[in-house]
């Protein structure tokens, strides 16, 4: 079975003849952006009718010797090996790289008609994605952050929203010096005037850089911040950077208030790729 093991494509295989879904099976290489852009390929699918309910998310392990060594020396990594607690710090004067780390999630996408007939919870809704190539550097962000911000207002209008209905971004913020900046750039540009009082998150400062598995994890934690009402706090924010209005939420939860109907997250990747997905806290847009 070593070749299977080793094949891209090859988690959605097992849980495609595990649970026998017929419908399609795709595994998105996108980098860093890959669970994100399965979830917008789910997306997708639900809406074009090629499937009544789609499992889409990412998972990733890649911690090993061969890999830190490759991000060493790339200098991507955080140098604070001496405070692993604290070396993840997106957002924060001092960063210095990112933190790796594994992880996966996954979420079921279906029509709003088909988990009501079902009698499903609803989280929230994937109400549209937006997608973008930063042209610039194979490893590098864009420092304007022009594609990412051509991305978000994509997004944006794929889900017939606004900037001023977007209360939230849970933002990619990997805590590399040049990858937040460029970001925090690309959120001023596209939802401006309506940055003054976003909320902004961070996740990797809690778990690391989860990779491929990072864009489904931050979706899904979105979802959920959007479901409670609740934005959970960027960590070791102890000098932030200027952020120009934008609220990067630290020192606990803040509560979803005002314009809280929907909410970004953002996924960018080595290469350019850049894939961010817009949600709604009502299913105001049927699929």
């Amino acid at each position: 079975m070593t070749i299977p093991m080793y094949m891209a494509n090859g988690s959605a295989s097992w849980v495609s003849l595990e649970f026998g879904a017929a419908a399609e099976l795709h595994a998105p290489a996108s980098a860093c952006a890959s669970g994100a852009e399965a979830l917008a390929l789910g997306l997708e699918m639900v809406r074009s009718g090629r499937a009544e309910v789609v499992v889409a998310g990412g998972a990733e392990a890649m911690i090993h010797p061969i890999v830190l060594a490759g991000f060493a020396a790339m200098r991507a990594l955080s140098r604070r090996n001496d405070d692993p607690a604290g070396a993840s710090r997106p957002f924060d004067a001092d960063r210095d790289g990112f933190v790796l780390g594994e992880g996966a999630a996954v979420m079921v996408l279906e029509s709003a008609a088909h988990a009501a007939g079902r009698g499903a919870r609803v989280y929230a809704e994937l109400a549209g994605a937006g997608r973008s190539a930063d042209m610039y550097h194979i490893a590098n962000p864009e420092p304007s952050g022009a594609g990412a911000a051509r991305a978000m207002r994509r997004a944006l209008a794929d889900a017939e929203l606004t900037a001023d209905q977007i209360g939230h971004v849970n933002a990619h913020a990997t805590g590399t010096p040049m990858g937040d900046t460029a970001e925090l750039a690309a959120v001023r540009s596209a939802l401006a005037p309506a940055v003054d009082g976003l909320l902004v998150t961070a996740v990797k400062s809690m778990t690391g850089h989860l990779l491929g598995a990072g864009g489904a994890l931050e979706a899904l934690v979105t979802t959920l911040s959007l479901y409670h009402g609740t934005v959970p706090p960027t960590r070791n924010v102890d000098k932030p950077d200027e952020v120009g209005g934008i609220e990067v939420v630290r020192d606990g939860c803040r509560p979803l208030t005002g314009r809280a109907a929907g909410a970004i997250s953002n996924s960018f990747a080595f290469g350019g790729t850049t894939c961010l997905l817009s949600f709604a806290a009502e299913t105001t847009h049927l699929l």
